[in-house]
């Protein structure tokens, strides 16, 4: 009898955690090597679960894939891997009636990683090849966030195998998936791609795994399966624990059974003990036929306040647009900095910038002085949002600050990492890149949050993102460029550029680009300012030319200004010719030289006025 024919009549009781048993014995290094290194372990842990009752079984190769391997210098032994798994595993079985499932794990979570999606589905194929081969039960694939690469997945093994696939989600939130899906929907494009089991695990404890199935209709064709977590988890002295009674566990598993649910494990935390109690409730249940599935109760969602002033990216399409920025003071003096960007602002800038801790050192917060000149001085200002020094919880309670402010202008930035600022043992954050930073906020726009809950109300950000041309090959930082594009960047705003030549050559590169690009130009104050940027600083390259004319000035600090500012104006000649949109950069909170260059592009446009410039 098969795995789905055996679902047909009865529930069925999976195995737990093997990772958590791992962990009890102090292994924290690559699980799937221990495959082969202790082999006597891997298997013990099987029977320990078949002992307990445990219907199947899961090869230990949730991470056994060429990329997850790669973390441990491993990939180039993934079959090795995969084929002593499944050996432990029949070995286990060899004297019961259990099934064995070949287990894959996802690879994105919240962050979709730089690797590809071809090369995922590549990893995810030599792997599983493995499982065919040796005629297993069935495919287990668990612990997706991603839908996309769940689907993409299901669909490929569709169509190497008629073996039964069981496709579980992973949620942050009960009943919705991270990109705002329903369960119940996610459950019916699963069965439609061919999965004939769906379900879920990992990361919800009993209680909302059952709360996240009432919303569950009964799929016409596939059947239900559910691996909770043993409960939430929580730290001690360091260290991962869950907190779970063995006959709780047992009684949500019935409740799960009553939701409709055929085949159920459990996941983290989960051991023996919580199996054995499971199957006792299990044994003589059998499964429903009928459910009642709760309707959602739908939040409405709201959309964004009106009069929000025009968003940059649409203004610099048909006009000039000038950005400046002035960073917030390293000090606790802050009056030079609201009269500068007030003087600016009024002069005729369209926004003031402000970066956050640029150069990975701490200056009076972008949010706290964007409230100050915005509120109490009617300036628009647009903050820097940088990965480095929040975690998405941070990222995420920022940014919903940011829009109850009404600062909806941002560049989201990776930002620079702290080994180069003020602080360099403190920790670089980095749950998400830039990339992945411009998709969340994104989706605060469309009112669901990074875990996939409504948040009643859309947000309304306009989105900038950053874009180095100082590079070697101008066309991988425009492939860059494309990237953000997709994951949502509305415009760009462009390190300062210091050659006329790289101005036009810029805009060759990227004028098949829908998305509008502000062209960054910064005055230089000094020679060793100057030497200072094109050494140390990341991304700024000056030109040999540049630096001879600064050198020339070198002790007078009235010549070097007058020079930085000459060398300025000289690059908005051409840059005007080519971009509606500009980015001055103050230096040191110099405002005064940027207002001259503001000045001055008043002047160039007077006199171009009736010649069409490109965006």
């Amino acid at each position: 009898m098969g795995l789905l024919e055996a679902l047909k009549t009865q529930a069925l009781t999976a195995d737990g955690a093997m990772g958590t048993l791992l962990y009890s014995y102090g292994l924290e290094y690559c699980h799937e090597e221990m495959n082969v290194v202790k082999p006597e372990l891997i298997e013990k842990i099987h029977s320990e679960y078949i002992a307990a009752g445990a219907d199947l079984i899961q090869t230990n190769t949730y991470g056994a894939n060429a990329i997850k391997l790669a973390r441990y210098g491993l990939q180039s032994r993934v079959v090795e891997f995969n084929e002593a798994a499944v050996k432990l595993a029949k070995n286990a079985v060899a004297e019961g009636n259990q099934f064995v499932l070949g287990t894959i794990g996802g690879i994105r979570g919240v962050r979709t990683t730089d690797t590809t999606l071809d090369e995922i589905l590549e990893a995810i194929r030599e792997q599983a090849q493995v499982f065919i081969n040796e005629n297993l039960d069935g495919l287990l694939l668990e612990t997706y966030y991603d839908f996309e690469e769940l689907t993409e997945t299901l669909k490929m093994l569709r169509q190497m195998t008629e073996m039964p696939i069981i496709a579980q989600v992973s949620m942050h939130e009960p009943g919705v998936l991270q990109n705002g899906m329903s369960l119940n929907d996610a459950f019916h494009e699963l069965e439609n791609l061919g999965a004939d089991i769906v379900g879920v695990n990992c990361r919800l404890g009993p209680h909302h795994t059952i709360q996240a199935f009432e919303g569950v209709e009964l799929p016409k064709k596939a059947i239900l399966s559910a691996f909770p977590n043993a409960s939430l988890l929580d730290i001690e002295d360091g260290r991962v624990i869950y907190e779970s009674e063995v006959d709780y566990f047992a009684r949500a598993a019935v409740r799960l059974r009553d939701q409709g649910v055929r085949l159920i494990g459990g996941c983290c935390g989960t051991t023996p003990k919580h199996i054995e109690a499971v199957k006792k409730q299990l044994v003589n249940l059998k499964p429903i036929e009928k459910k009642e599935a709760i309707p959602q109760q739908g939040i409405k969602i709201s959309d964004p306040d009106p009069g929000r002033l025009e968003p940059l990216h649409e203004k610099v399409k048909r006009e000039r647009s000038i950005i400046v920025e002035l960073d917030t003071p390293r000090h606790l003096e802050t009056d030079a900095f609201v009269n500068g960007a007030k003087t600016l602002y009024h002069e005729g800038a369209d926004i003031v910038m402000m970066a956050d801790n640029s150069l990975a050192s701490p200056r009076v917060s972008n949010l706290a002085m964007g409230s100050i000149l915005k509120l109490q001085h009617n300036v628009r200002v647009m903050p820097h949002i940088t990965c480095r020094d929040r975690n998405l919880i941070g990222l995420q309670s920022h940014l919903m600050g940011l829009n109850a402010l009404g600062l909806h202008d941002i560049l989201a930035v990776t930002g620079d990492p702290t080994k180069v600022g003020d602080f360099p043992g403190a920790t670089s954050v980095y749950d998400v890149s830039s990339l992945e930073l411009i998709s969340l906020i994104k989706q605060l726009n469309e009112g669901i949050s990074f875990s996939g809950k409504k948040l009643r109300k859309k947000a309304n950000f306009s989105v900038a993102a950053a874009f180095n041309p100082n590079v070697r090959v101008l066309d991988r930082a425009v492939s860059r460029l494309e990237k953000k594009i997709e994951h949502g960047a509305d415009y760009f705003i462009s390190q300062p550029v210091y050659t006329k030549e790289k101005i036009v050559e810029i805009f060759e590169a990227t004028k098949h680009l829908k998305a509008p690009i502000y062209i960054g130009i910064m005055p230089l104050t000094s020679f060793r300012a100057s030497e200072f940027l094109h050494y140390e600083v990341p991304g700024i390259k000056l030109s040999d030319e540049v630096l001879d004319r600064m050198k020339a000035c070198e002790g007078d600090k009235a010549r070097e200004a007058e020079e930085g500012v000459s060398i300025a104006k000289e690059l908005l000649d051409t840059a005007v010719k080519y971009f509606n949109g500009i980015y001055l950069i103050t230096p040191f909170l110099r405002y005064e030289m940027t207002l001259q260059l503001m000045q001055y592009i008043k002047q160039l446009d007077k006199q171009n006025k009736g010649v069409q410039v490109n965006v």
